[in-house]
């Protein structure tokens, strides 16, 4: 039994606190756990509505020249995939529907659970009746809608219900959960780049297969390409820029002028900038931690119920279909096919909840701190020489010498399947070695200096010149 508040492939329907077109990035993680999910057909058809991004491109601002830099995810061309989220909804939805003991149950708000009886309670909105939507009276509106509670008796509840969880404000009252919240000083605003229309007929307006970024130091504007050829973008800035912006509503287009070089009004005219400003809502971004994730064989959460995370690693969605796939390995390890009572089948879902939530924290966590973190990376990092000298080196001795194990902390979260917290630990380590490596380096090279210098004076000098030439096609390569 799945319970939502509306049937998300409605066209009219808006999930709660997001517009209808905001895109997700899908990354191996998330592919890699629909192809477990053994539902055949699925994967193929959720690949076919993406669009490969292939690196980001930075846009900036010289001497009044508008500037764009591409800069690939991935030394191997590994890539991204840019998935429009309702239409996403409507194929996961489409999978469900088609599966023998499943059923919907829409309009159905959670309002309460025992989860030691097992029992929960729905408020079920109805309809209006047709013959008093047709005859509607003084005191009942025409858009009324009566509600009854429903009472369901359960034996495993799956909370999957967003960063505001019902099932994890009931679970609190059961399970002993240490519980972190914060909001970051950061709002955001969702803008729409249409297409540009050419020749031979509308086309994207900037390239298709980059994520886009427009990095202003402590803020930024990004976009994301769609399959129907606009760009969902994102206006990310503190909120105390929004006050003034909405306080003085004429800032706005020099604003993005300054800051976002070659979107106004190249990219989105001057008026559909302001009007898209007034309309869209300004939204805040929320971190979440908590656990345990579950109560004895009782209850689950998972995804954002469990790890709301901010948006800035692209691994929200990814992170929650990591989830379940976790979840049911437990489940299928401790479970066996053939159980004697009810009473047993309680008790190995208790141990198999147990280890999910072990094994499932320490790995959210992590990749909370680190969506945090890589808010600062494409806001400003990403132009920084230092961070490019990282990946450089990083990558390169990936590429050329994969025996050593060295790869960035990009292509480890987002091309492979390692525990968020194994790439935490071997990201700190390469830092560690790297940051040795480069203070050591000016003590290195003058210790090579002096050394050139004496062999140079016994009359060695073929000998200074190979190995000069050889430290010189080091340097060259990496």
């Amino acid at each position: 039994m799945i319970n939502v508040l509306a049937d998300l492939r409605d066209e009219s329907t808006t999930p709660l606190n997001f517009t209808k077109s905001i895109n997700l990035a899908l990354s191996e993680r998330g592919i890699n756990s629909m192809k477990h999910a053994d539902c055949p057909g699925l994967l193929e058809s959720v690949l076919a509505e993406t669009i490969p991004m292939h690196g980001r491109m930075i846009h900036g601002q010289s001497n009044g020249q508008a500037w764009e830099e591409s800069q690939t995810y991935d030394v191997h061309g590994r890539f991204i995939r840019a998935v429009d989220r309702s239409a996403l909804n409507k194929l996961l939805l489409d999978a469900l529907s088609k599966m023998p003991h499943v059923k919907f149950f829409f309009n159905h708000k959670l309002t309460g659970a025992d989860f030691k009886k097992n029992k929960a309670w729905f408020e079920v909105r109805k309809t209006p009746r047709t013959d008093h939507a047709q005859n509607p009276t003084q005191n009942e509106p025409s858009d009324s809608r009566a509600t009854e509670e429903s009472e369901v008796s359960f034996d495993f509840m799956v909370g999957a219900d967003g960063a505001h969880s019902a099932v994890r404000f009931h679970l609190m009252k059961f399970a002993r959960m240490s519980y972190q919240q914060e909001y970051i000083s950061t709002l955001w605003c969702e803008f729409r780049i249409g297409p540009k229309t050419t020749p031979h007929g509308d086309d994207f307006a900037i390239s298709k297969n980059h994520l886009h970024i427009w990095p202003a130091g402590s803020f930024m504007f990004i976009a994301i390409p769609s399959l129907d050829k606009n760009f969902t973008s994102t206006l990310f800035i503190p909120a105390s820029h929004f006050e003034d912006l909405d306080a003085h509503p004429e800032k706005l287009v020099p604003y993005f002028q300054e800051h976002f070089p070659g979107v106004v009004p190249d990219l989105i005219s001057e008026e559909d900038l302001k009007n898209q400003y007034k309309t869209n809502p300004h939204l805040p971004l929320i971190s979440i931690k908590c656990t345990p994730y579950h109560y004895n064989s009782s209850v689950v959460i998972l995804g954002d119920a469990a790890h709301a995370m901010v948006p800035f690693y692209g691994q929200g969605m990814n992170a929650g279909l990591e989830d379940v796939r976790v979840l049911y390995e437990h489940l299928d390890a401790h479970i066996p096919q053939v159980i004697s009572s009810d009473a047993d089948r309680a008790k190995a879902r208790a141990a198999a909840l147990q280890a999910y939530t072990t094994e499932r924290h320490p790995d959210a966590a992590t990749i909370n701190d680190l969506a945090l973190r890589n808010f600062k990376e494409m806001n400003h990092d990403v132009t920084s020489p230092l961070y490019r000298l990282r990946k450089t080196i990083e990558e390169t001795l990936n590429d050329r010498f994969p025996g050593l194990g060295w790869a960035t902390q990009y292509s480890r979260v987002s091309f492979g399947n390692q525990r968020y917290s194994e790439v935490q630990r071997l990201a700190d380590r390469q830092g560690r070695i790297l940051t040795w490596v480069l203070r050591a380096l000016p003590v290195f090279v003058a210790g090579i200096g002096v050394g050139a210098w004496g062999l140079a004076r016994r009359r060695e000098a073929p000998v200074v010149a190979r190995t000069l030439s050889w430290l010189s096609g080091v340097v060259q390569r990496g």
